[in-house]
């Protein structure tokens, strides 16, 4: 393909893409098609010889987009949002063209310290010390990368072979991201401890539930090493304490000094860190008789501090708003903290933002340098060395022309417009007789569902899985669900950047109507 061609088919491509956006509002929301329809529409062999870019684009158009569930349509408010944008669109399709380069490297320290900065995130995280930001594909990376770094920081000290001994901290409803990392990263299924959140603390971790299993956990000679926090839970959008669990993080889960049977303390003998007994001990001293011998700072500090993950994934996009800044107070007790900003913040996916204060925990843990790619980056950051795979886009490129083309004021007021549309919606909800809002609506998602009848959970349960089933299936709108202390509930996510008052209207005009018609069944 000469420049020529390229700028023929780049114009179609365009044409293509607006014309979608322009008719998106006609296509059912979520797809309709049965599984396996695709196999009886394309053959079963790739083609011998080139075909037409109007051949390739028609096939998309009857065949593909039938299958799509269109995740950038107005009325789509279920899970999160996966925003896109013209600026992310742009970005995404100039980043292919360089790779490899300084520039890519450095752009990325560059916007990740601005974005560190528009969060008011603690100088730590930011890229001039020993801290930093990098962009993984999804939290889910993020938070595996995070745990690997932590991992290997404690094996270093206290020998590889207490691995069994690590214990990993969250609350219930954190994402099961943080299982697939505890897999992969090899902590044995016993030592997650997943801590119950309810309705009392409208589903946000209690601390003193984390003060209890730590310190159970350090009675029992286990290593206490990572804690995952929650800005935004996936279910219902809850906020974790974070000062106060980061204060426990610090102090290893002990408030004061716990003086210990004589009986039951190993004294400490070496100041080998790879043999230090694992068995008992306090948070600042190992007792002889009735006597505390300060544990040296250093050594404390291998004992004590959990690594404190923050995953912010959906809400911290919301924290560049001054207003809302104040739900990622405590984020300066963390480690580590992460954001999608394919999320909410109108850049296309994938665009997941993690800063950490201590760099070389994941360098350490993730470097490899084999002779074919020794060069002067060695001296410099490498990327390749904060995540899991070798290679990397230039993803950086379309978050700087996301900030660039729109600017944090016009994305502060995007957000803020969604959180507007969430709170009028939750205001529709409350005023209907017929349903109920079941955790405060913090953002832009608004957790609700059909009262039940008689006090008679098993069936309310029913009818509300019937009323989404219905939704959906009118091709709409699409909301999605979750379960919340043994209640199903109904969750709208305000996040599409298409969406208008008009459209919330309409999609809860159209759950009015359903609900009705279940209810007089």
């Amino acid at each position: 393909m000469d420049s020529e061609q390229l700028r023929e088919y780049g114009y179609r491509m365009v044409d293509f893409v607006a014309d979608y956006y322009k008719t998106i509002e006609t296509f059912p929301v979520l797809s309709q098609v049965q599984p396996g329809y695709l196999h009886n529409l394309l053959p079963d062999s790739a083609p011998d010889h080139p075909e037409t870019v109007e051949q390739v684009l028609d096939d998309v158009k009857t065949k593909i987009l039938p299958g799509l569930t269109h995740w950038q349509s107005p009325t789509f408010f279920a899970y999160y949002p996966s925003n896109s944008s013209v600026a992310g669109f742009l970005g995404d399709d100039v980043e292919c063209c360089w790779v490899t380069s300084p520039a890519a490297t450095e752009l990325e320290m560059i916007v990740l310290d601005w974005l560190a900065k528009l969060l008011n995130l603690p100088e730590q995280f930011l890229s001039k010390g020993n801290g930093g930001g990098v962009i993984q594909g999804s939290a889910s990376e993020a938070i595996l990368v995070a745990m690997i770094g932590a991992r290997d920081k404690v094996l270093r000290r206290v020998g590889k072979n207490a691995l069994g001994k690590l214990v990993v901290y969250s609350s219930d409803q954190t994402h099961s991201a943080l299982q697939k990392a505890c897999q992969i990263a090899g902590i044995h299924p016993e030592n997650c401890r997943v801590l119950k959140a309810d309705s009392s603390t409208n589903y946000a971790l209690r601390p003193e539930l984390l003060q209890e299993a730590v310190s159970k956990d350090l009675e029992a000679g286990l290593i206490p090493f990572f804690l995952c926090g929650n800005v935004g839970t996936t279910s219902s959008t809850a906020v974790d304490p974070l000062a106060a669990l980061g204060k426990i993080a610090k102090l290893g889960g002990k408030g004061g000094t716990t003086v210990l049977p004589a009986t039951r303390v190993r004294v400490l003998a070496t100041t080998d860190l790879t043999s230090l007994p694992l068995g008992r001990w306090t948070p600042f001293g190992w007792i002889v008789g009735n006597v505390a011998a300060q544990i040296p700072e250093a050594m404390r500090s291998v004992l004590n501090e959990i690594w404190f993950h923050l995953d912010a994934a959906y809400a911290g996009s919301a924290c560049i708003c001054p207003e809302y800044r104040q739900y990622i107070d405590g984020v300066e007790t963390a480690d580590s903290f992460n954001m999608n900003a394919h999320k909410w913040l109108l850049t296309n996916f994938d665009c997941s933002l993690l800063w950490v204060k201590d760099q070389y925990a994941l360098t350490e843990a993730l470097s490899t340098n084999p002779e074919f790619l020794k060069n002067k980056a060695n001296l410099v950051v490498d990327y390749k060395d904060w995540q899991i795979p070798l290679g990397r886009r230039f993803r950086s490129l379309k978050l700087w022309m996301v900030l660039r083309l729109y600017g944090a004021e016009t994305l502060k007021s995007y957000i803020r417009n969604h959180i507007k549309l969430a709170k009028d919606l939750e205001q529709l909800v409350s005023q209907d007789p017929n349903f109920e809002v079941v955790t405060p609506r913090i953002f832009a998602l608004v957790c609700f569902r059909i009262v039940p009848v008689d006090n008679d959970e098993e069936k309310c349960n029913k009818r509300n899985r019937n009323l989404l089933e219905a939704v959906n299936s009118s091709g709409k709108l699409f909301l999605s669900h979750t379960a919340l202390s043994g209640k199903i509930v109904l969750r709208c996510a305000i996040g599409a950047p298409l969406t208008e008052e008009k459209h919330v209207k309409e999609a809860w005009k159209v759950i009015q109507e359903e609900a009705s018609y279940l209810l007089r069944k």
